[in-house]
């Protein structure tokens, strides 16, 4: 049998390279459309998009983590029965309030374009992305019951054949509906995502009647649901903490736009500009900045579990062992994409979105996202410690750090106030959950090593400037230019870490470590 340890390291290999897959194809995908329909296309899908997080969070009502944990133990004590009650519950709940949910939004369509869009030619993505709430909602409680039961390959699968049929809809939809103009190929490319996420569910469900089990006799969906209320009460005293998080996250996302090109049609900048460079920044600068992130937000799902079993068995030196690898692996990722983005800003953004003008902005933001690595384990070791609460409060405060900054920068510098006003807000939220883990469990940590990746930074960024300065004087295509000198400043920044004694690899563990 395996060993949690060994276990939490599985599901995290599996979960990451299934995410690591969905990001190339989301990368590829976006890239086209990206190309296809321009910053002014891209920012009117950014402004169409966020209120569908907020229908889902409140549809969701946090049930796939509690689903997951309450599975898991009712599975460890071999209560089939409850398992399945868990589920039917779940779908029940989610079922009815997406559909409620998702026809209001229909019916209110077009009173809310007009208070969240500040350009009404969003109208139409707005309503092609509105059918994803409900379908996404169920592919939401399969998951949970799937990761409660250890088949995280199942999850990983469904989510490749997501993106993987995204890639092909968007291409087709795009296509066909460019020649009626951008406000409509727009929409096409959100009802692809509806597409790819309906046959995603539709192997989530096929998968479940695979692998469930016989029902027992007399066991029907009514039975489950007249015996339901305590079950249900077992859920939302799990999953209501952390919707709090999400309804603030989605309603601050349904208003970012408008507040973005509030401020700066208050710096003197018209809706189509304004329009154009929210695009570059939502849908050039950001899915660059979150590309290398997959392994953390891997490490995170699998760390809320490890950490809650530690502090279950009130073994603290498990989990800052836990920890010190989480911040390892984060600190492991974020130091050398943190010097690509920011020393290869402009030829990253010319050669994807073939956009030079974005990579202004990708380079404001590079250094201030080096600390979003550290955030999602750090969020993810508060629920593990029970805590919440905290992160709720936590993401308050940075939220509302993050909304003033945007408004006051934005308003007297443009975009460039804007990206600066994003970046203080991912520091704030990160240095809030960093306090409030010190102030709950202390935070025992060495300095050394994070001296020692930082002289590692400062050799890549100087190899990688003059590598392609050099390239780039050979007349060789960007292309190779960018490829050639990554990979060089790569291989020096990982042998660095070797040579200073920073890297190790636990065979034991199967874990890569930073010593303390």
């Amino acid at each position: 049998m395996a060993q949690p340890g060994q276990t939490f390291m599985r599901g995290t290999l599996v979960l990451s390279v299934a995410a690591f897959i969905n990001r190339i194809l989301g990368f590829i995908s976006g890239m086209y459309v990206a190309r296809v329909l321009g910053a002014e296309g891209i920012g009117l899908l950014m402004m169409a998009h966020p209120l569908v997080p907020l229908v889902i969070t409140i549809t969701e009502l946090g049930l796939p983590v509690a689903i997951s944990k309450l599975v898991a133990e009712a599975s460890a004590r071999n209560e089939r029965v409850k398992v399945r009650r868990i589920l039917h519950v779940s779908l029940a709940v989610t079922g009815v309030l997406s559909v409620a949910l998702t026809t209001i939004s229909f019916l209110g369509s077009e009173w809310i374009a007009s208070i969240l869009l500040s350009d009404q030619r969003a109208y139409y993505a707005m309503l092609a992305i509105t059918p994803i709430a409900p379908i996404v909602a169920v592919s939401a409680v399969l998951k949970g019951y799937f990761r409660g039961m250890q088949e995280m390959k199942t999850i990983a699968a469904s989510d490749v054949l997501e993106h993987t049929v995204q890639i092909a809809c968007v291409l087709a939809m795009v296509h066909l509906l460019l020649p009626y103009g951008i406000a409509y190929a727009a929409a096409g490319a959100m009802a692809a995502s509806v597409v790819s996420e309906a046959i995603s569910l539709l192997f989530l469900m096929t998968s479940y009647k695979l692998y469930g089990e016989s029902k027992a006799r007399g066991e029907t969906w009514g039975s489950h649901l007249k015996q339901g209320r305590s079950t249900l009460s077992e859920l939302l005293k799990i999953g209501l903490p952390t919707t709090g998080h999400g309804v603030i996250q989605s309603l601050f996302g349904a208003f970012q736009p408008l507040l973005i090109t509030t401020s700066l049609a208050m710096a003197g900048i018209g809706t189509v500009l304004a329009t154009k460079q929210f695009g570059m920044l939502a849908g050039y600068a950001f899915p660059l900045l979150f590309m290398p992130s997959f392994i953390t937000q891997s490490l995170s799902t699998a760390l809320v579990p490890a950490i809650g079993e530690a502090a279950a068995n009130k073994n603290g030196l498990l989990i800052h062992e836990r920890m010190n690898q989480a911040l390892g692996l984060g600190l492991l990722i974020g130091a050398p994409a943190t010097v690509i983005l920011f020393e290869w800003a402009t030829p990253l953004t010319t050669l994807v979105y073939n956009a030079p003008e974005a990579g202004l902005l990708l380079k404001i933001l590079a250094p201030m996202f080096f600390l979003h690595y550290f955030d999602a384990p750090l969020h993810a070791i508060l629920l593990g410690l029970g805590r919440a609460n905290a992160t709720l409060w936590n993401f308050v405060v940075a939220t509302v750090f993050k909304a003033v900054s945007i408004f006051v920068f934005g308003s007297q510098f443009g975009i460039i106030g804007v990206t600066y006003g994003i970046g203080i807000g991912i520091i704030m939220q990160t240095l809030l959950n960093f306090l409030s883990i010190s102030s709950s469990i202390g935070f025992y940590w060495s300095i050394q090593p994070y001296i020692k990746a930082g002289l590692s930074m400062v050799l890549m960024a100087l190899c990688g400037r003059w590598t392609f300065d050099y390239l780039t004087l050979q007349e060789l295509p960007l292309l190779w230019s960018v490829i050639g000198s990554i990979a060089a400043s790569l291989l020096l920044y990982f042998a660095a870490l070797l040579l200073m004694d920073t890297l190790k690899w636990k065979y034991t563990r199967g874990t890569i470590s930073i010593p303390r």
